[in-house]
């Protein structure tokens, strides 16, 4: 069996760490993000945010918890969510997040195309929120 030419259909694939841009197309993005070393919870000391676009989530494989911060300026709450598979989490434009994986995690990710550093501040975490987080870990997994 053969695959028809890219002029027709484009096959992508994302099997190391970390994420990875798979399809650019007009103004949206596709991407995968695989489990990686820097986002166990106890590493966790930061949020980013996107000042122009939501983001959309989809669990495809493994565990994955997705911490929402509320605050402005600076994360004021942390929330956890332990993602289902297949289930579309949203996060909202202007809103903190970060996200620890399962070794076999493997997330969805669509955003707009132009969602680059430029627009996706961090912000560094207290040292009782990234306590929060590895204990919300622990209570969830």
């Amino acid at each position: 069996m053969t695959n028809p030419s890219e002029s027709l259909i484009e096959i992508r694939e994302h099997n190391g760490a970390d994420y990875k841009p798979l399809v650019d197309y007009q103004t949206w993005r596709v991407a995968l993000m695989n489990y990686t070393a820097d986002l166990t919870p106890d590493k966790i000391n930061r949020m980013q945010k996107h000042t122009e676009t939501d983001e959309v989530f989809v669990l495809m494989t493994g565990r994955c918890i997705l911490f929402i911060g509320e605050g402005r300026e600076a994360v004021t709450k942390v929330h956890a969510v332990d993602m289902e598979p297949y289930k579309l989490y949203n996060v909202k434009k202007e809103v903190w997040h970060s996200h620890t994986f399962s070794e076999d995690a493997r997330v969805l990710i669509v955003e707009n195309r132009d969602t680059v550093d430029a627009n996706s501040p961090f912000v560094g975490l207290s040292g009782e929120h990234c306590k929060e987080i590895v204990e919300l870990t622990k209570t969830l997994w």
